[in-house]
């Protein structure tokens, strides 16, 4: 058998050194490549049967098999595909894909993301010299004139063929001669983890030592009415890892502006719940079947993150190692069709199965919320938020931004929400006291980013959204109290006014730079007093204060309930004697007080001496009064 001697193309012997230092981030990526191959000559000689042209060996079955041998250290993989003549040896393995010229190499270099010439046999397969110190194929063409050739090469700067034995059937085999540091993949446990995380979905047979591996079929390509909700549930938990049904799913096609195909599932399950951060992040990418990426984190956007699933595309271009997509239009618009898409899934869902919807904002509404400042799709993704609010009957009762515009009063200007740990804290809430009285409805929020999210929406149909205790009380005017509301103080006459005005200015001089001022309140119906704040909401200080707690906090300003008999009791001791001292303790622990209310305790050891100060004033009072009702007793004869 006659062997002719052929040296590799200068640009190859570069090309194999950087394929094997630098290009692959690991070598099990070869036998993807070498999958792939097999699967591209698959589909050739099929496309040739189905036009009905004459092929060799027409009853051989369309398969990819791999067969190991620990003993002899070899990786073999063999097709039933178009197979290669001597010259398409040549051409295909002994230059860069035809290209003939320097360039090729040098743009390789410079970056590697500019070269896109991968599903072209001939430069995937290279990285087989990442494994394997000697490389023999066997090939034989589907034209049935054509003999077999044998191509054998140690990828250092020559190879030989020769032609191969008779009878030789149709296809091709690559049989790898494994490096001493490379023993692991003659072994069935590694070559199998290999095929099932990046060839699973391969639509030809792979057997692995006769047994078939990739069983899982690529349903994201079917018609959605030929799939059942079981065959559904099944794929999702082989690709997502997870042993319960998916919550719900998406499954569509689309041809602009690229033909490609979306399966994206919503898991009952957040994980980031418990504080454990999913390594299964992103959505599988696929080119042509064959994994790209199993985490891929640019097709949806952060807020989307708990999304598993699966997208696909034939005609995505691929830098030259596989591993990465080159820089293109089309993964931006395939990102904003998805997303749109999805939106819309979940808009559908929150109208037509409500209990479902419940379910996945209870689980991923905390991150979905995220998307308030993803500007583009603003409009779809508001109506999505849903909150608890005071007309709520429980903490699990949840309404939308629609609702709660739908149900405003008629001269109600704005969207109120309040936020807080809990129902009960919210509720306690003495900024909540006049929307309580007017009937407003206000929303309750108990996630952190609650307090981002809402007002990074700044409006929602034109109504301004603003946390209720910073809400211009003059907006409230023209809304009237409800009917009956006998918790409602009497109004103070206009001397009893400027006489509390006088005792705010006194208590103001003794909290001094505790508090910006004191004022008389309008909008306090049950409690003496409360904080507030034009600059930020109460919940939001208290977020800064925890990211950024060498700051200090601006004092706010302290509203006093000028109907509350507390305050009235201090009203009547000041005109009795401004100075009195216990108007300097009652004024304190009123501002501490009302900051246990607002959350905002700043010196809690100060608050604690103050506190037990008035108690020990309350029960020496208590003693001087019992001792002299003691003294007036008659003495018992």
């Amino acid at each position: 058998m006659e062997t002719t001697h052929y040296e590799f193309q200068a640009e190859v012997r570069q090309l194999l050194d950087i394929l094997s230092h630098s290009l692959y981030t690991h070598r099990d990526v070869y036998i993807r490549e070498l999958i792939s191959n097999a699967a591209d000559a698959l589909d050739k000689v099929r496309f040739k049967s189905v036009k009905g042209e004459k092929i060799a060996d027409a009853d051989l079955d369309f398969e990819i098999r791999i067969d190991l041998n620990q003993d002899a250290k070899t990786f073999s993989i063999s097709d039933t595909g178009i197979g290669m003549t001597k010259q398409e040896l040549i051409d295909n393995i002994g230059t860069i894909a035809r290209s003939g010229t320097s360039e090729f190499v040098k743009q390789l270099k410079a970056d590697e993301k500019n070269v896109s010439l991968i599903g072209r046999f001939g430069v995937g397969f290279y990285s087989v010299f990442m494994a394997g110190e000697r490389v023999e194929v066997t090939t034989k063409a589907a034209d049935p004139k054509e003999p077999s050739w044998i191509w054998t090469s140690d990828g250092t700067g020559t190879f030989d063929i020769a032609e191969g034995p008779q009878g030789c059937k149709r296809g091709t085999t690559v049989k790898v001669h494994l490096r001493e540091d490379a023993q692991e993949y003659a072994q069935k446990w590694k070559v199998q983890s290999i095929i099932e995380k990046y060839s699973n979905f391969v639509p030809f047979p792979i057997k692995l030592d006769g047994e078939q591996v990739n069983k899982v079929t690529a349903i994201w390509r079917e018609p959605k009415s030929k799939i059942t909700k079981e065959q559904y549930n099944e794929f999702y938990k082989f690709i997502a890892h997870q042993s319960d049904d998916a919550l719900t799913w998406m499954h569509f096609s689309a041809d602009a502006p690229i033909q490609f195909h979306s399966l994206i599932f919503v898991p009952r399950t957040n994980m980031e719940f418990f504080g454990i951060e999913s390594p299964d992040e992103g959505i599988n990418l696929f080119v042509r079947r064959v994994l790209i990426d199993a985490h891929d984190k640019e097709i949806l956007p952060n807020y989307l993150r708990f999304v598993r699933g699966v997208l696909e595309s034939d005609d995505l271009p691929l830098n030259i190692s596989r591993e990465t997509l080159q820089d293109n239009p089309y993964m931006i618009k395939i990102k904003n069709t998805v997303v749109g898409k999805f939106l819309a899934h979940l808009q559908d869902l929150s109208r037509k199965e409500p209990e479902i919807f419940k379910e996945f904002w209870k689980n991923h509404g905390r991150i979905f919320k995220e998307g308030y400042n993803d500007f583009a799709n603003k409009e779809k993704i508001a109506p999505l938020f849903h909150f608890n609010s005071s007309r709520a009957t429980s903490k699990d009762e949840l309404i939308s931004l629609d609702t709660y515009v739908d149900r405003m009063h008629t001269d109600q200007q704005e969207i109120y929400y309040l936020s807080g740990p809990d129902r009960k804290s919210v509720e306690n809430n003495p900024a909540l006291e006049i929307f309580k009285a007017k009937d407003v409805e206000v929303l309750y929020c108990y996630d952190p980013i609650d307090e981002f999210a809402l007002p990074g929406l700044f409006n929602y149909r034109e109504k301004k959204i603003i946390s209720a205790d910073q809400v211009d009380l003059s907006k409230l005017e023209k809304i009237p109290n409800k009917e009956n509301d006998d918790k409602k103080g009497k109004k103070p006459t206009k001397k009893d006014e400027k006489e509390l005005e006088k005792l705010a200015r006194r208590i103001k001089d003794i909290l001094g730079a505790r508090v910006e001022d004191v004022k008389l309140s309008d909008r306090l119906v049950n409690s003496p007093a409360v904080l507030v704040s034009q600059s930020m909401s109460s919940q939001m200080a208290k977020i800064m204060h925890i990211y950024t707690p060498e700051m200090a906090q601006k004092p706010k300003v302290m509203e006093i309930n000028k109907t509350h008999p507390l305050i009235l009791d201090l009203l009547a001791i000041y005109k009795k004697d401004a100075k009195d001292r216990i108007l300097d303790t009652a004024a304190l622990n009123l501002f501490n007080s009302a900051a246990l209310m607002d959350g905002t305790v700043m010196d809690p050891q100060a608050m604690a001496a103050n506190i037990q100060a008035i108690i020990s004033t309350a029960l020496s009072l208590y003693t001087q009064a019992a001792q002299a009702t003691a003294e007036e007793k008659p003495e018992d004869n």
